[in-house]
């Protein structure tokens, strides 16, 4: 539980207008017996045996394998949860722990949770459970949990990589040398030093004020939009500005990052005409989510030059389909879900995961900035 209890943040408070109490509510503590627990993660194949420290994968199955057998439960493991006859649906009637992740996320429906009559308990290995329907959870008496802080220097790191991999036009560059090619001035012609630009990010919980933080250096003009003002102290410790209309601030902005929870008031946030009163040229890094983004706005965008560049790691669907329009817009630094789950990260979640199994199984409270919904009610962020 250290790494838990060193977390830096009070808890998330649970939001006070959310439905009320589950008409029945599922037992989160477990009852004495066997569990039936199912993990869905991403599958490693030829990759898996290369770093012993790779947990986050099918193969490395969070390295909890041996302790939860030890203890008489079942785990299965699978990266098969797509159709009615892929290998989660065979578990769905009788699991009791759910343990899924964003990157490679298992789609927890309405229809799913009403067909899992044993099931307590749906755990997030990471940070952000908006692949889980939440409001059929909550109504169902189920309890949602992820690793609050496991995955947040992971992300911020990440979105200061891209936002460099950005302004410095480097991508072009990195094709250049992979053709053969040398064109310095294909490359200069639009690459500009960090310093001096405006960089507002959409969101400051705990990835976005890492981020300021680490472009405070860097001797940037920074705004922040949140529902919630940073804390004075190191508000003024960073110099950031707080931007309490978030239409006003994006203008401003050479450079933005989303840094904000998906939920239905920020689905297809940033569509056509918002995207369209941005700044010409204007660079946008999204490591958040990708139904934050009207998709199809992002990439006409992409195209006319009004986005000068973008890049994140989050898609709509995930995986993104071959013809996913964001693969081939041009002035696109685009990868596969990866930011949050370095060898780092993975350790540090697959440690939360298995402590919270294990105050499940002892009938303890899990550590209160953990929770996403809990007896009925959703956490502040996500309402």
């Amino acid at each position: 539980m250290a790494m838990l209890r060193a977390a830096k943040h009070a808890m998330r408070s649970l939001g006070s207008t959310a439905p009320e109490a589950a008409p029945f509510s599922r037992m989160l503590h477990a009852s004495p017996g066997s569990k039936k627990i199912v993990g869905v993660f991403y599958k490693a194949n030829e990759y898996a045996s290369l770093n012993p420290k790779f947990v986050g994968c099918v193969e490395g199955s969070l390295g909890i394998r041996d302790w939860l057998e030890s203890q008489g439960h079942q785990y299965i493991v699978t990266d098969d949860k797509e159709g009615p006859n892929c290998e989660l649906e065979k578990h769905i009637h009788d699991m009791h722990v759910l343990i899924t992740t964003p990157f490679h996320p298992a789609y927890v429906t309405a229809e799913r949770i009403k067909r899992a009559k044993n099931l307590q308990l749906l755990l997030t290995a990471g940070i952000g459970s908006d692949h889980i329907d939440l409001k059929a959870a909550a109504e169902s008496g189920l309890t949602v949990a992820e690793v609050t802080g496991s995955n947040v220097v992971s992300v911020a790191e990440d979105e200061l990589m891209r936002i460099l991999i950005l302004v410095r036009n480097f991508v072009p560059g990195y094709l250049q040398v992979i053709k053969g090619d040398w064109n310095v001035a294909g490359i200069a012609y639009r690459a500009y030093d960090l310093e001096g630009k405006t960089v507002g990010t959409v969101g400051a919980g705990r990835i976005g004020k890492l981020l300021l933080q680490r472009l405070k250096p860097f001797n940037c003009n920074l705004l922040y939009h949140d529902r919630i003002k940073i804390e004075p102290a190191l508000e003024n410790e960073i110099g950031a500005k707080f931007e309490e209309d978030l239409d006003a601030m994006l203008p401003k902005c050479d450079i933005i990052v989303i840094n904000t929870p998906l939920t239905e008031k920020t689905r297809g946030m940033f569509n056509k005409e918002r995207i369209g009163k941005l700044k010409k040229g204007v660079l946008i890094v999204n490591n958040a989510r990708g139904a934050i983004m009207d998709t199809q706005a992002v990439a006409d965008a992409c195209s006319s030059g009004h986005i000068a560049g973008y890049s994140g790691d989050v898609w709509n669907p995930q995986p993104a389909p071959k013809d996913h329009p964001w693969r081939y817009m041009p002035n696109q630094a685009m990868t596969p879900h990866i930011s949050g789950t370095t060898i780092d990260g993975q350790l540090r979640y697959a440690a939360g995961v298995k402590d919270m199994l294990d105050c499940y199984f002892k009938g303890q409270e899990f550590p209160a900035q953990n929770y996403i919904v809990k007896e009925g009610k959703l956490a502040s962020q996500y309402l």
